[in-house]
């Protein structure tokens, strides 16, 4: 099977947030097909779509009513069927988001399941009886806040929700289900799409009453069974967002002799920020050491044997440069835009790029919480005050770590609303967009868009980055990210000043070609003072 991923470069987009065709202020598939060139421009190969079926939008599409439906604001079948011919007309893919952990509570599977326990549909989830005392079956919490378990009164039992009480989990022990939700993955696949990025994966071979979630005892044989009857022979790209992965779980899914899953996201590198046990919102510095190590890790033990996912930002997550850049100056956001970038995208592994991140776009402080859209942090803000927080407190948390900061409109142009859209954005603009817009970029040689394009170049260019072993230098340093590339008798070194000041290096003697830097004038020496954000591809040949 021609792995053609491991040479390709995704980029993600958020439908509601990406471009608005029609004025109600939300963006919809005629939008994106607006912006194919401007993408195919950038240099990628694959986009992801976030969800654009039939929902309630309690949690933005993440919650599906019809599997079978595209919902009207984001336009119809067609549109879609117009999307897919023309990203594949211009040599890109496209890649749905999956949710088969859960779905809408208007979904007609669990419409049906509530009218009682004899109801065929009813094993479609997961109920339970209450305590004896009444109270819920045990403690597992939401990731939303609160517990997992929604009382149904009319039947006397607590049904099951990792995530919003309006996202029932599915039970995937019930082999009727399995067929209906394989089914379905066919059907989008016979369509002509490209692949899947599969929501929270890990989750579907839970086992509630032991408490076990992720990575539950049930989950290589669903997963293996939807390989078998889905993904085998086909020629696409399938990703599983793994929230608890380890690399002994990527080896096992992503094993190149039979890759149940093309490859995995694992969260490893993104919790170094949070004070371990006390979740997302509990912050705390990153140490450079500590990403350094979960980086190698991830880099050394699946070479040869599975397939890395690279990335900084995703729909979940806060702006990169926010989070361990530094936009607080121009220059200081444009070069640590490109030093994480350099960073990454010269790793093994398919790079993904999330919307806006090719031109810097960075977190966003809206001073009031009515602001926010997202269910996680309203949830969390109700949760959090209860618990004592303050306000500020908070706040803090949420100008750091909130998912919306990832999901304001997509920045344009310098005109109204960013030239997201005519109407009213369903979400407010990041005020910043005067200056950090696509426009700009686009007029700006040296702009973080037109390195992003340079990089996505190099990786097509260079074997050595798309298959090379991975070795860390100064492993110890707190402020420098170091490593070589190997394969053959080609050699690939980044150096990758993570910090705003100066910091000296020593490289070993080689005849250095220069592939890629985020500074103009740079003169390659065994001794060397790294600038402010510096970062440097070199390559070499023994």
């Amino acid at each position: 099977m021609n792995r053609w991923f491991e040479q390709a470069v995704v980029y993600q987009i958020y439908p509601m947030s990406f471009n608005d065709s029609n004025g109600d202020g939300i963006g919809d598939i005629p939008g994106i097909i607006e912006k194919l060139d401007y993408l195919k421009e950038l240099g990628v190969d694959v986009i992801w779509l976030s969800p654009v079926y039939q929902s309630p939008m309690d949690d933005n599409g993440y919650d599906i009513s019809d599997y079978y439906a595209i919902h009207p604001m984001f336009g119809t079948m067609d549109d879609f069927k117009r999307l897919l011919d023309e990203a594949h007309k211009r040599g890109l893919r496209i890649i749905m988001d999956l949710v088969v952990n859960h779905t809408s509570d208007e979904h007609v599977w669990f419409k049906e399941a509530l009218k009682g326990k004899d109801n065929p549909y009813r094993d479609y989830y997961i109920w339970r009886q209450p305590n004896p005392d009444g109270s819920a079956p045990n403690d597992i919490r939401s990731v939303f806040s609160g517990p997992a378990w929604q009382y149904d009164e009319a039947s006397g039992e607590y049904y099951f929700h990792m995530f919003s009480k309006r996202q029932p989990d599915l039970n995937w022990q019930n082999p009727e289900l399995r067929e209906e939700i394989y089914r379905m993955i066919n059907w989008w696949l016979d369509l002509g799409i490209d692949g899947f990025r599969l929501d929270v994966i890990d989750h579907i071979g839970k086992d509630v009453d032991q408490k076990i979630i992720v990575d539950g005892p049930y989950l290589y044989d669903y997963l293996d069974e939807m390989y078998e009857r889905c993904f085998k022979g086909r020629d696409i790209l399938t990703v599983g967002e793994t929230p608890g992965s380890t690399v002994e779980m990527a080896r096992r899914l992503t094993n190149k002799e039979r890759p149940i899953l093309s490859m995995i996201f694992n969260f490893q590198h993104i919790g170094l920020d949070e004070i371990p046990g006390q979740g997302k919102w509990a912050l705390k510095p990153l140490d450079l050491r500590d990403l350094k190590r979960v980086f190698t890790n991830w880099q050394v033990e699946l070479h040869d044997l599975g397939w890395n996912s690279l990335y900084w930002s995703n729909h979940d997550q806060p702006r990169i440069i926010s989070r361990w850049g530094d936009a607080s100056t121009e220059e200081n956001r444009v070069r640590s835009g490109k030093m994480l970038a350099t960073l990454l995208h010269m790793m093994e592994g398919t790079p993904y790029i999330y919307q806006g991140e090719e031109i810097g776009m960075t977190n966003v402080k809206f001073p009031e919480l009515s602001d926010y859209r997202d269910i996680e942090t309203l949830n969390m803000y109700k949760e959090k005050r209860e618990q004592g927080w303050t306000h500020d407190q908070i706040m803090t948390s949420i100008y750091a770590k909130g998912r919306d900061n990832a999901r304001t409109p997509m920045q344009w142009d310098d005109s109204e609303n960013a030239g997201f859209t005519t109407g009213t954005p369903w979400m407010k603009v990041n005020p910043n967009y005067k200056n950090i817009n696509v426009k700009q970029a686009l007029a700006d040689k040296n702009s973080l868009f037109y390195y992003y394009q340079q990089l996505i170049q190099i990786r097509k260019q260079e074997r050595v980055i798309q298959v090379g072993t991975f070795e860390l230098l100064e492993e110890d340093h707190p402020q420098l990210f170091m490593y070589r590339r190997h394969h053959a008798n080609e050699h690939l070194l980044v150096i990758c000043n993570f910090v705003g000041e100066e910091v000296n290096v020593t490289i070993e003697d080689h005849d250095y070609e220069m592939l890629i830097s985020n500074y103009e004038d740079v003169t390659i020496n065994p001794e060397m003072t790294l600038r402010p954000f510096e970062a440097i591809a070199l390559k070499y040949k023994e």
